[in-house]
């Protein structure tokens, strides 16, 4: 449980990274001067507003140690060998091969947004791997179709996390369990003897309605053929543009002159996947030596969900790329599409290209560890013990929402719209530190004991499954997401772009409204009425029909000046 509000060395000073880094961002569209300007404000708090020292630890402290992490380099590594696979594939005219062989399937602008979508939703057990090779597979097909780099970085982002977090087989699930699992831990010892975080997991699936609605949103938009927002400016543009995509624009080398062929792409794009499994798998077995594997948990697939929940990810994702790089380097070589010189030069082009993904991705991990809690070489340790270089803005929204849940006299309507206030909580923290894992760390272990204690002080039943105690876990996931979707300084935000070809900020600009809508839609009929009793099941329908009811109302249609 934190410390009372008062004992926050902060308190409201501790949102200044992100405020300063998200308004400098939208004013100027200076993503890394603006992540920057953000890192300077949270060194000033820290150091007491010293610019000497403050300009000393943004350098030493924050910026330095994110650049040495093991894992990130491990990241930094994945994201470098898949930009030069993916230039290696569009030079040997795999990716060209790959585009005739879905062009059946994607004839026309609508089947291709649905084409992506379906395979965002197979690439359902890493986010990471689904970010980077949906981004990296499906350019030049929605070049062909004109469909906005915008519109592919917000299909890209839109299957990722959702599609990761709600499958039931993922690197997700496993931590999203660890973490009701400690909010099991500090509850009551009579309560906590019967609960499961397994069912606990699974009882809220149905009550993350933003996940689900995200997901679902994007085949709506598609079969409606509306936008609205900046998107359907990007969107008109590129229906409108004389050429697909003009040479300026192109970050990767086109396809050599030779014959292409989709395997050149299939290959290499296996390997990774294959690779990644093996060792999500290998390490993931070696991480439960020792555990009672006759234990329930165990049985069947909640054997394979320990084993992910175990594995490295990074160190997976790294090999996979390592893999699929090898594989592509060698198919050229040995199909004779580029000589030794060819090969060197489309792979440095295309790690060229997702560079500016790293410097962000580095700034933003800063960031987000800046606004944490945890020391710099990511130990935990006793409330604010890390305060010389650490904010604790996740601690510091997380105490206004136990604040708030003890206000005298209002019991009945805060236990009401508890999911709610849970909700828009998490939103705030995951927009404000670019993570939704953070997110879930810092609200899941208080939002169980707080659920409970909430329905008690109103008089309601306190049980495990209450749909206002499973509205509440759903709420936290949900928010997490939400908020992941709509921070500039999200590092799946900022690898869709990427990944995409799309300017970062143009996409946070074009996905926000689509992102507001689902939101403000799975409040109004999700988060508020599950507070007065209403079935879930009929709640996630009525969303469904509210979302459409509203892209047709708020979209239009994108037809060509000719009226194609």
């Amino acid at each position: 449980m934190p410390l009372a509000l008062a004992q926050h060395p902060y308190g409201w000073l501790s949102l200044a990274p992100p405020v300063v880094a998200v308004v400098l961002a939208i004013a100027t569209g200076r993503v890394y001067l603006s992540l920057l300007a953000g890192l300077l404000a949270g060194a000033l708090v820290t150091t007491g507003g010293d610019p000497v020292r403050a300009v000393a630890e943004l350098f030493e402290v924050h910026l330095w140690h994110s650049l040495i992490d093991h894992e990130k380099l491990r990241m930094f590594a994945f994201i470098l060998a898949i930009g030069a696979t993916i230039g290696l594939l569009y030079r040997s005219g795999g990716m060209q091969g790959f585009v005739d062989l879905v062009a059946p399937l994607a004839r026309t602008r609508r089947s291709g947004q649905l084409t992506v979508w379906g395979a965002g939703l197979l690439i359902f057990f890493d986010d990471y791997s689904n970010t980077l090779l949906l981004g990296g597979t499906f350019r030049p097909v929605c070049d062909r179709l004109r469909i906005s780099r915008a519109k592919l970085a917000y299909l890209v982002d839109s299957t990722a996390a959702p599609v990761a977090g709600l499958a039931l087989i993922s690197t997700w699930v496993a931590v999203e369990i660890d973490y009701i699992a400690e909010g099991i831990g500090n509850l009551k010892p009579e309560v906590s003897a019967d609960a499961s975080a397994l069912d606990l997991f699974l009882g809220c699936l149905p009550y993350r309605f933003y996940v689900i609605q995200a997901l679902i949103l994007v085949p709506i938009i598609a079969l409606l053929g509306r936008e609205f927002g900046p998107m359907r400016r990007e969107e008109q543009a590129a229906l409108d543009a004389p050429e697909p995509l003009s040479e300026a624009e192109s970050t990767i080398d086109e396809p050599a002159p030779q014959s292409s062929h989709w395997i050149f792409a299939a290959t290499p794009l296996a390997m990774i996947l294959a690779v990644v499994v093996y060792f999500l798998w290998t390490t993931g077995t070696a991480g439960l030596v020792g555990a009672d594997l006759t234990s329930p948990k165990m049985a069947g697939w909640g054997y394979v969900r320990e084993v992910l929940g175990k594995a490295n990810a990074t160190l997976s994702l790294f090999y996979g790329s390592i893999a699929g790089l090898a594989t592509a380097v060698l198919i050229s070589l040995a199909g004779r599409k580029l000589g030794p010189r060819g090969v060197a030069s489309a792979a440095l082009r295309g790690a060229r290209g997702v560079a500016a993904a790293l410097v962000i991705l580095w700034l933003a991990t800063a960031m987000s560890r800046m606004t944490g809690n945890r020391s710099v070489v990511g130990e935990s340790g006793d409330p604010f013990q890390f305060s010389d270089y650490r904010l604790y803005t996740g601690d510091y929204l997380g105490e206004r929402l136990t604040a708030l849940s003890a206000l005298p006299g209002a019991a009945q309507h805060v236990a009401r719209f508890w999911p709610t206030i849970v909700m828009i909580t998490a939103c705030v923290v995951a927009f404000c530190t670019g993570t939704s894992f953070g997110t879930m760390g810092i609200l899941m272990p208080m939002v169980l004991p707080l659920s409970l204690s909430t329905l008690e002080a109103a008089g309601l039943p306190a049980d495990l499954s209450s749909p206002l105690l499973l509205g509440a876990i759903g709420a936290v996931m949900a928010g997490a997401i939400f908020g992941d979707h709509c921070s500039p300084i999200s590092d799946t935000t900022i690898l869709s772009s990427q990944s995409s070809g799309c300017d970062h900020m143009l996409h946070v600009g074009t996905q926000l409204p689509y992102a507001l809508l689902v939101a403000g839609v799975t409040i109004v009929l999700g988060t508020i009425p599950i507070g007065f009793g209403v079935n879930v099941w009929l709640l996630l329908a009525v969303q469904t029909a509210a979302l459409v009811a509203a892209v047709r109302l708020l979209g239009g249609r994108i037809e060509s000046q000719s009226g194609g």
